[in-house]
């Protein structure tokens, strides 16, 4: 899972693999943009959940100019 900078609305990370690439919404966590296989979702899903703190502060450190709320 990737936080990128220089992003854009709304605060998101990336999930990319072999013929995986989905953006993942940090709040509420849900797939914006692609697809991922369901057992994989539901492992994702549970690790956004648990690290939801550690995304903010990682979206907000390398995208200051749109801060999660």
């Amino acid at each position: 899972m990737i936080v990128q900078g220089r992003d854009h609305n709304p605060p998101h990370f990336h999930v990319k693999g072999p013929d995986i690439n989905a953006l993942v919404g940090i709040d509420p966590v849900v797939i914006l943009r692609g697809r991922l296989p369901s057992d994989l979702w539901a492992e994702v899903q549970a690790w956004a959940i648990a690290h939801g703190a550690a995304l903010v502060a990682a979206w907000n450190t390398l995208n200051p100019q749109i801060p999660t709320a």
